[in-house]
């Protein structure tokens, strides 16, 4: 077989894929067999508010169609059920299987971390590729440069101390700086130096740049700007931390549920900054909200009014009146999205 032309790898190299995990959490057979096995410590973790069905999911493949039509391919990840509406054959639905790429020695898996740190195992994933989380949506017109320019994935970025509270990922988080401090350690001068124009470009917000310079004395990294937002990565960013660290991977991997010691897969994502991989990204492409009562409204009138290019409906245990605020959620996303996508029956 001959060479790919020049021509051919650019092609290739210009992909770009969504990735989305997904679990039917009224499942009969699936809570079967997350019976057989014990809970998390972590209470979250398996708590309804995980698993609760905001019956929107349909309102992504209609967003990830219409706003996103130059999409390569979608990547969607199951324990091996489907939403009885999902057309399985849709030319550019691969539906993955949690046997299909998660090593058989972590399996099965109730962890949204091992789901997560696999990902670049997916049959057939492009080099560049967009993960989102169910409660992700596009609301607006989307564009292949606003997710990868010149084949670096685009951020928001800047220094921040990290939160532990109650509900919070700050565990996570400190397990993530403890891998980057350590293949990073002494070199965060010389980094912010290399990508100075990047650290405090204006696209970054004036809140980002004021901490990150506040927190830049330091010899370590204390931590990073994170927006619970879909997050771009690089298939082979994921293949370096493997390598070289797959020791703490395969830890996380190991617990079928979430543990205060795991990594996630946000570490991808600030090893890649370190790196200097990314482009800046405004900080006002996307919002995330984590639902309370003195932010719903503000919730549905910025998606009926498309005021972000992506938004995050974040279930909490703070959310109250769940049945009637899902029913305004649908109401607001059909608003924009009314018709059915090709990968809905």
């Amino acid at each position: 077989m001959g060479k790919r032309s020049i021509s051919e790898e650019h092609k290739e190299e210009q992909k770009i894929d969504f990735v989305l995990p997904w679990v039917d959490g009224n499942d009969p057979e699936w809570q079967k067999e997350k019976a057989c096995y014990s809970p998390s410590p972590m209470a979250e973790s398996s708590s309804e508010v995980r698993y609760r069905d905001w019956d929107n999911l349909q309102y992504w493949f209609r967003a990830a169609e219409k706003f996103a039509p130059w999409v390569n391919r979608i990547h969607f990840i199951t324990w091996g059920h489907t939403p009885v509406w999902l057309k399985k054959d849709a030319p550019k639905l691969n539906i993955v299987d949690h046997r299909d790429y998660i090593p058989q020695e972590y399996l099965p898996t109730f962890s949204s971390h091992t789901i997560e740190l696999n990902m670049h195992r997916i049959p057939g994933l492009s080099e560049n590729f967009v993960y989102f989380n169910d409660d992700m949506f596009l609301t607006r017109p989307v564009r292949p440069e606003d997710f990868f320019k010149n084949g670096r994935p685009c951020d928001t970025f800047g220094l921040n101390c990290i939160y532990f509270g109650e509900d919070s990922a700050g565990h996570f988080n400190g397990s993530n700086m403890e891998v980057i401090n350590t293949e990073f350690k002494g070199q965060k001068r010389r980094i912010m130096k290399r990508d100075f124009r990047k650290w405090f470009a204006l696209k970054n917000g004036r809140t980002i740049r004021l901490k990150t310079f506040l927190l830049s004395a330091w010899d370590w990294f204390p931590g990073f700007h994170y927006d619970h937002l879909p997050t771009d990565l690089c298939k082979s960013t994921i293949a370096e931390v493997w390598e070289k660290y797959g020791d703490i991977l395969d830890k996380t991997c190991r617990d079928r549920f979430r543990r205060e010691s795991n990594v996630n897969q946000w570490l991808f994502k600030y090893w890649q900054l370190c790196k200097g991989n990314y482009e800046v990204r405004s900080y006002k492409f996307g919002k995330a909200y984590h639902i309370e009562e003195d932010n719903f409204e503000q919730l549905c009138s910025d998606i009926i009014n498309k005021s972000f290019s992506m938004i995050c409906v974040n279930d909490t245990p703070r959310t109250k009146d769940f049945d009637t605020k899902k029913q305004r959620v649908r109401e607001a996303f059909d608003s924009i999205l009314p018709e059915k996508s090709s990968f809905e029956l």
